[in-house]
């Protein structure tokens, strides 16, 4: 889905908060703070939209994302008053680790809420940056209400993930680093979650190169942005459904709202589908380990290639990913892929039958990685047994390739 975001439209009610002069202050303030990350062209994404893609590695950021930029950018202006208070945020992981590298870097205490159920890596890694970890709630959103209680109890300065000028401006410096790497390039794609990120690169872009479209991806099961935009006002969500957890945000951020619908051309939202298959793309074909939220905007590449005109940077802006999940969206992105098969057939309960089976399945060169069998159920005859098999095929034309030879050979598939 996409849904047109009429550049301009509002600009008399609300002005921008940040500008080119705050972006340009934020880069010369990170210098030797954060890594100028690479531009990588993608042979793989290239190739499927007929031109040039590139790839900006944030994902290869200090503490894993593009984070930092706007966490420290925000914190180094806090007066010697506010940083003896401390710090406080709430985040499902990124944003965590780049506030908790952050004070630690500037000498300031920080505590940071993250949900219930964060991974357990970003929990650890925002651990050892020094921050005082608690978890409550299921979401950010509900996170930040702790975070929010702490900041009227103790006085510890909020360091919001993306509503506040200094943090825009701080992720802005993404795009000027992706103008001066890659001048001639007519598209930029960023994932976006509460609109942090994409309003300071639309903000540097838009400025610089005002011909660039921009365009913002979301999650699909967490795509607070084309509602808000078609209300004219940031709009909550009533419930989220994502791997994604980076960009799970409900809500909008008042501060870049403003920008994005000022500056971005389009939103366009993404299936989880879509999300495991980028994720293994950039795994397999660039070696890049990217968590789902930072797959956003490839994965808007794959959903429809046409609808963007190269050159096209995508912007990966983390690689916090927990293993665990890593396993199964890479489990999740080769099926999508067509490259796992999961299918169930009906043969004669004698000896030599799934030898006869297996026999067909090596002809038609697929890997068999496991098999079941079933004896037992009413909707089998007597003398039959159901084989349930996971198969490993090259993609969704193989996969067709290797039914029609169980199908040629006799064997009853079931549906």
């Amino acid at each position: 889905m996409t849904t047109g975001t009429e550049p301009g439209a509002g600009a008399a009610e609300q002005l921008p908060a940040v500008t080119l002069e705050d972006v340009r202050a934020a880069d010369a303030l990170l210098e030797g703070v954060v890594r100028r990350t690479p531009l990588e062209p993608s042979a793989a994404l290239s190739e499927l939209l007929g031109g040039p893609v590139l790839l900006k590695c944030e994902n290869l950021q200090h503490a894993g994302s593009f984070k930092i930029r706007g966490a420290y950018t925000r914190m180094s202006r806090l007066s010697e008053a506010e940083r003896e208070r401390g710090v406080v945020a709430a985040s499902a992981g990124n944003h965590a680790q780049g506030v908790a590298l952050a004070a630690r870097l500037l000498g300031i205490r920080s505590t940071i809420w993250m949900p219930v159920g964060a991974p357990i890596p970003k929990v650890e890694a925002t651990r050892r940056y020094g921050a005082e970890v608690h978890q409550a709630g299921t979401t950010v959103d509900e996170a930040l209400v702790h975070a929010l209680a702490h900041e009227r109890e103790t006085g510890a300065v909020l360091i919001h993930p993306f509503d506040h000028a200094d943090i825009v401006a701080g992720q802005g410096t993404v795009g000027l680093e992706l103008l001066e790497q890659a001048p001639d390039v007519r598209t930029v794609v960023v994932c976006t979650g509460g609109g942090g990120l994409v309003a300071g690169i639309a903000t540097a872009v838009k400025a610089i190169a005002p011909h660039v479209r921009v365009v913002a991806a979301q999650a699909e099961g967490a795509a607070a942005w084309p509602a808000s935009l078609d209300a004219g006002e940031p709009r909550a969500l009533a419930r989220m459904a994502t791997m994604a957890d980076g960009i799970a945000v409900g809500r909008p951020g008042d501060v870049p709202f403003g920008l994005v619908r000022e500056l971005v051309d389009d939103v366009v939202t993404v299936a989880e589908e879509s999300l495991s298959r980028a994720l293994l793309l950039l795994l397999e074909r660039s070696k890049l380990v990217v968590e789902p939220a930072g797959a956003a905007a490839a994965a808007a590449l794959l959903e429809a290639p046409e609808a963007f005109e190269p050159p096209v940077a995508v912007v990966l802006s983390g690689g916090n990913i927990d293993p665990l999940l890593l396993m199964r969206v890479i489990r999740h992105g080769m099926a999508a892929a067509g490259r796992y098969l999961g299918c169930r057939v009906r043969v004669p309960d004698r000896p030599g039958a799934l030898s006869g089976v297996l026999a067909v399945l090596a002809e038609a060169d697929a890997n068999v990685l496991e098999v079941f069998h079933t004896r037992t159920t009413a909707a089998l005859a007597v003398d039959e047994v159901e084989i349930g098999l996971q198969l490993e095929t090259k993609g969704h034309d193989h996969a067709t390739a290797v039914l029609a030879a169980l199908a040629a050979s006799g064997v009853r598939p079931v549906a």
